[in-house]
Formats: structure tokens, sequence, C-alpha cells
């Protein structure tokens, strides 16, 4: 009987087809996941400029709530991709139950104590007494549904790594469609304000979650969520968390830098200022979904191909996406460079605010083209399992450099130092990122010279 490994497509279909096939679905989901969000901000906008603080002032959480999502939807998708890689479909089989009762305890617990301690922490996140109300509405409908984003966003990484691109563009289609059309009715129809968005948010990400546990209890799917994997073993929690680690940490290192830059925000030009970053980071959105799509969809043929020993492929596929991702950023560039007043009144026309955040975009975004090749290096260490080198390169921006530029920087420029740090983060984690994926490379051809031999 041929083995899983033999007949599946990552193994033997060309790679820009099989990148493609990956990577579309996966940008598309990504993309219209952005446009909901983006949606979600203007609608926000409208109701006002202190409205669009408020949900700056959210970011650490909402990454936290991501963080943790990723954790065991990233993690287990790795694993499972190299276990199917192997020919191991039961192993990938527990991972996958193993995935769905981890999500549901830790997004569980992560949302209790977030309602416990949400208005203390917004004021530690850089709220003022004229923006908190806003930033409590929001955050509360959130956390109380913690559970359906991390069910719908974890659980749809393992439907790509099973080897259903489609399906997971579609749970991301359903949610984002959800929540456009139920945004303007709760913010304006219900007249609920900010507190409307929120929930339009969380029931378009139960829609998602309904929708993903349907595709492994329907019989659809490669993988069955079956009853007798749901019982938690160390084993594979650590092996999930060990690979899921790296793109928690970036999370929440991404939540960390958001509480520092707020507060480096406030204090160098107010609450309109964490505004103007809101709108920079909505614009930011849109042209890092399509990398964050291309980390997707290469994530599971480098790591099938990793796991089969076809070493000439897994560099094939790294290479298109860093060419594939570069191209997306020379086109984030001239967009942000040369139509950066237009981008921001998309989200609010308030003159102080279009101003602020004219500024600091054209100087936060100066070194994007560089980013895509960082991200998909650092996307690589995480596919092949090395973990401890896909937690560093992750943390390199947005911890070791960000951070210590956000604090440093201020007190030279003000807040034009606040966006110079952005770029010197950038083209730092640049340049050592080169270094371990150029080193990383050349051991790849040894290893398989000495599989040739």
């Amino acid at each position: 009987m041929t083995n899983e490994a033999t007949l599946n497509p990552l193994k033997t279909e060309p790679i820009g087809k099989l990148l493609l096939k990956f990577s579309i679905p996966a940008i598309v989901g990504m993309m219209v996941n952005a446009l909901y969000n983006v949606v979600d901000r203007i609608y926000i906008g409208w109701i006002g400029p202190l409205a669009m603080t408020g949900i700056g002032l959210n970011l650490p959480f909402m990454t936290l709530l991501m963080a943790f999502s990723m954790l065991i939807g990233i993690g287990g998708a790795a694993i499972i991709s190299i276990r199917l890689g192997e020919g191991n479909h039961d192993g990938a089989e527990k991972i996958l139950g193993n995935a769905f009762t981890l999500l549901i305890l830790i997004m569980a617990v992560v949302g209790i104590i977030g309602l416990s301690f949400k208005t203390p922490l917004l004021y530690l996140f850089g709220a003022s007494d004229d923006t908190i109300g806003f930033a409590n509405a929001y955050i509360t409908i959130i956390l109380f549904g913690a559970i359906f984003q991390g069910l719908g966003f974890g659980l749809n990484n393992i439907i790509r790594a099973e080897g259903n691109p489609k399906i997971a563009m579609y749970t991301m289609l359903l949610g984002a469609i959800a929540n456009i059309v139920l945004d303007p009715i709760f913010i304006f129809v219900f007249k609920m304000g900010i507190a409307g968005a929120a929930l339009a948010t969380i029931l378009s990400q139960l829609i998602s979650a309904i929708w993903v546990l349907y595709h492994f209890l329907s019989g659809r799917s490669k993988l069955v969520l079956k009853r007798q994997n749901l019982k938690l073993d160390f084993a594979i929690i650590k092996s999930i968390f060990s690979i899921g680690m790296s793109p928690f940490f970036m999370q929440v290192a991404a939540s960390i830098v958001t509480i520092v830059s707020n507060n480096a925000l406030k204090n160098t030009g107010g609450d309109i200022a964490i505004g103007a970053m809101t709108v920079i980071n909505a614009i930011v959105i849109v042209f890092l979904m399509p990398i964050f799509g291309l980390n997707q969809g290469s994530q599971p043929i480098i790591g099938f191909n990793y796991g089969a020993k076809q070493y000439d492929r897994v560099k094939q596929t790294l290479k298109l996406a860093i060419y594939a991702a570069t191209a997306i950023c020379l086109v984030a560039f001239i967009a942000t460079q040369f139509f950066t007043v237009y981008l921001i009144q998309i989200f609010n026309r308030d003159p102080e605010l279009v101003s602020v955040a004219t500024s600091g975009m054209k100087i936060f975004l100066c070194m994007v083209p560089f980013i895509g090749f960082q991200v998909i290096s650092s996307n690589y260490f995480q596919a092949v399992g090395k973990a401890p080198k896909a937690m560093f390169l992750s943390l390199l921006r947005q911890v070791i450099i960000l951070i210590p530029m956000l604090v440093i920087m201020p007190r030279f420029f003000g807040l034009t130092g606040v966006w110079m740090a952005g770029p010197i983060a950038d083209l730092s984690a640049t340049v050592v990122t080169a270094i371990f994926i150029f080193n990383e490379l050349s051991h790849l051809d040894d290893s398989h010279q000495l599989e040739m031999a």
C-alpha cells in the first residue's frame, strides 16, 4: 500500500504551482480579514478621533488573544505538517485533538483574567480619562468571545496544514463578510457605537468557529477530530509549544511594543497621536496580510519537504516566497510614501489627526521594502521546527531593538523619535536575519549532499 507521503502533492508538484495553490487562498483570506479590520476602524473613525484612540489602546489585548491562538494553532499546524510528511496520519490526528482542547482551556482562562483586570490594564496601556470609556466598552465584549477567536483562528491553521487551503480561505471569508455586514447594523442602526463594533467582531468569530468545527466533524476533512484524542498528552503539548512559542512571543512582543509605544505617543503627542498610530497600523495591516498569507502558504510546503528530506524543494519554496513578499513591500512603500494623506483620510478627516499621522507614516514605514524578507525568512525556521532561531528572529525587531529605541529616541527627538524607532528596528533586524538564513541554507546544501552520497 502506497503511503500518504508518497502520494501527497506537496512532495511531487512543481513548487511554483504549489506556492500559488496554498498561498493565494491564504492571501485572499488574510486580505479579507484585513478588510474587515480596516472597515471596522473606518466605522469607528466616523464615531470620532478618540474612539479611534480607544481601539489603539486595546491593541495589546487583541494581540495577546492572537498570541495564544497562534501558540496552539501554528504550533500544532507545523507539527502536523511534519507528521504528514513522515506518513504518520494517526499522530497528526492526535495533535489535532490536543490542539482543540488546549485552545478551549487557554482562551477561557485568558478571557477571565482579562475581564478581571481590564480597567487598570487599560490605564497601563496609555488610556486617559477621555479615552477609557471607549476602550473599556470595546474590550469587555471582545474578551467574552475569546474562545471563538481561539477556535476559529487556531484550528484554521490546521485545516491549511492538512492540505485544504481553500477551506481555510472560506473560514476567513465567512467571518470577514459577517463582520462587514454586522458592523454598520450594530454601530449605527442599533446605535451601540464602539460596543457594536466589538459585538459584530465576536459574532463573526463565532461563525468562523462553527464552520471550522463542522469541517473536522463532518467527515470532509483529511484529519478527523476524535474524542479519544482530546485527552491532553504532555509530549504533544511540549512539541506544540516548542514550535508555537515563536509566533506566540512575537505577538506578546507586539503587545509590549504597543504598550510602550502608546505611552511614548501619549507623552509626546497626546491622545491624538495614539489615534494616528492606530490609523497607520490599520494601513500597514493591508500590506502585511499578503505576506502573512505567503507565510501560511509556504509553511506546509517547507515543513512537509523538510520532513521528507527534499531539501532542494525547501530552498526553492523559500526563495519564491521571499521574492513575492519583497514585491508586495515595494508596492506598500510607494503607496505609503506618495499617497499618504489619501490613505489616512479614509479613516478620519480630523485635521490634527491627519497631520500627525501623515508625518508619522512617512517616517515609520520608510524601511518597509525590507520587511518581507525578514518575515518570510523568520518563518522558515518555524516551518522546519527550529524554534529557538525562529523565536530569536521574531523577537529581534519587536523586543531586542524596537523597545529600546521607543524608550531612547523620544528623549532626543520627541514624537518624531517614536516614528524613527520603527525603521531603525526594521533595517537592523533584516541584516541579522540575512546572516542567519544564508548560514542555514549553506548547511542545508551540506545536508543534501550527505543524503545523495
